[in-house]
């Protein structure tokens, strides 16, 4: 005697997933898959890096390896990446838009200390043109505007501040206009009761709550004929 199978919406659900998840891997030509089941490292038939993607760099001449996190869409970085040593210590938090830094980056020291915070301008591949300002002779003021072609994926843009790693306080700041150095001198900023008290980002407070004693993900091929 057979139980008649009652669908409800749970197991509708679990069908769709199942079949976006399968739909989507068909795509790919090889991949890897975590502990948790999760695609990695997968390149689509042509050949780009699509989805998460775990970088793995080795030790090289002295020069200490790492590990980096984050999303490839088309071959390029998009959204949030993350930085880590071989031992699992966050050393950046990086944004990326069109496959160059965008935004706001944090570097940190192996202690979780903010050594200091960059902003960057993404350009657009497929509107490689940009308006910049024209400077007079000596000084910041803007006497015109120019449309130049956009060579670089991203150019510094906005504020740099640099941090004492020992007190947390800030020791420099610059301030950069595509890619120009204001010319205004860097600000050396004196301590004070408020800046001597080391304090750490949340994000990295949040980060080693979060992966406390966690062991490192493995994974395992996935790869596909074509």
């Amino acid at each position: 005697m057979f139980t008649k199978f009652k669908w409800d919406n749970r197991g509708i659900i679990f069908l769709i997933c199942l079949f976006m998840s399968l739909q989507s891997i068909a795509q790919y030509k090889t991949f890897e898959l975590s502990a948790k089941g999760d695609t990695l490292n997968a390149l689509d038939n042509n050949n780009f890096k699509q989805g998460k993607w775990i970088i793995s760099v080795p030790e090289l001449r002295g020069e200490e390896g790492y590990e980096e996190e984050g999303v490839m869409k088309n071959d390029k970085k998009t959204g949030t990446w993350r930085k880590y040593s071989l031992n699992s210590d966050l050393l950046a938090i990086e944004n990326y838009s069109y496959g160059g830094k965008d935004g706001q980056q944090q570097y940190f020291s192996k202690f979780g200390e903010l050594l200091r915070e960059e902003n960057w301008r993404g350009y657009n591949p497929d509107a490689p043109y940009d308006t910049i300002p024209v400077y007079g002779t000596g000084n910041n003021e803007i006497i015109s505007y120019k449309i130049v072609k956009a060579e670089q994926y991203s150019v510094k843009h906005g504020d740099w501040t640099y941090y004492d790693p020992g007190t947390g306080r800030i020791v420099k700041t610059e301030t950069y206009d595509r890619n120009r150095l204001q010319q205004e001198p860097a600000k050396e900023v004196a301590a004070t009761d408020d800046t001597k008290k080391k304090v750490k980002p949340q994000e990295v407070l949040d980060y080693e709550k979060k992966n406390s004693g966690k062991k490192k993900v493995k994974t395992r091929d996935g790869a596909t004929s074509n």
